[in-house]
């Protein structure tokens, strides 16, 4: 079964003549336990398919199922919870809490949803990640990559069904960016875990089993088995780099 599945999904901003189409009938199937990349040009509507597709937005036609959950049709309190507990996000800004030290910001969206924290399994993803030496550390004390390990964790605390990225290396140099992508990778080839990720950088993009390419907000090719020279050459052609 695919994880996340947009069926003829499109999203419009504003009204009469100043529309803008960001998605155009999207339809896709993100197969489970997958690495996804989603690239194209600036406003190739990139962030709107994540947000569609992680119901942090909703579409103006069409359907997302997340698993065997239908997304259209439940209210934001729904939502919420669903995101709360079935999906995680690493974004490019660790949004992490400075007062908060390793343990409590990856813990924390348990606590937001009165959920028990399993000790072994925290424990276990810390080692992951590398960070067992770091868990009384608070983020300003951590190194850029660091603070995004701390990231992922909290991702992952809450076994979500999918881990949503948005440009989540954008803010990273690039040893520390393939550390955190050699990361992904790993969660995903031994955890089952899924992860969809929009990325500007072909580098990035390398890591992942698929690469969707979108332009003027629809999906006009995919690529398997990608390397950072077939991607780059892909988006020039999509006049990216032009």
């Amino acid at each position: 079964m695919d994880v996340v599945r947009l069926d003829a999904v499109s999203k419009v901003y504003g009204k009469g003549q100043g529309a803008v189409a960001a998605l155009r009938e999207v339809s896709v199937g993100i197969p489970r336990g997958s690495f996804t990349a989603v690239m194209g040009p600036s406003g190739s509507g990139k962030s709107t398919f994540l947000h569609c597709a992680a119901g942090l937005d909703v579409p103006s036609s069409g359907s997302v199922r997340l698993g065997g959950t239908k997304l259209s049709g439940m209210g934001e309190d729904e939502l919420t919870e669903l995101r709360r507990k079935r999906v995680g996000f690493v974004f490019q800004a660790f949004n992490l809490v400075p007062a908060l030290d390793v343990v409590e910001n990856v813990t924390l969206p348990l606590r937001l949803a009165g959920a028990r924290v399993d000790r072994g399994r925290l424990e276990e993803i810390l080692r992951r990640v590398g960070l067992e030496g770091r868990a009384g550390h608070r983020p300003a004390q951590l190194s850029g990559g660091q603070q995004q390990r701390v990231a992922i964790a909290r991702a992952l605390v809450t076994r979500p069904e999918v881990v949503f990225g948005d440009e989540p290396t954008g803010a990273l140099d690039t040893m520390t960016a393939r550390d955190v992508l050699r990361l992904l990778r790993e969660v995903v080839q031994s955890m089952g875990q899924s992860v969809v990720m929009v990325t500007h950088d072909p580098l990035a993009a390398a890591y992942a089993d698929t690469v969707l390419f979108l332009a003027d907000g629809r999906i006009v090719d995919a690529m398997t088995g990608p390397t950072p020279e077939k991607v780059a050459e892909r988006m020039t052609r999509l006049g990216a780099w032009t």
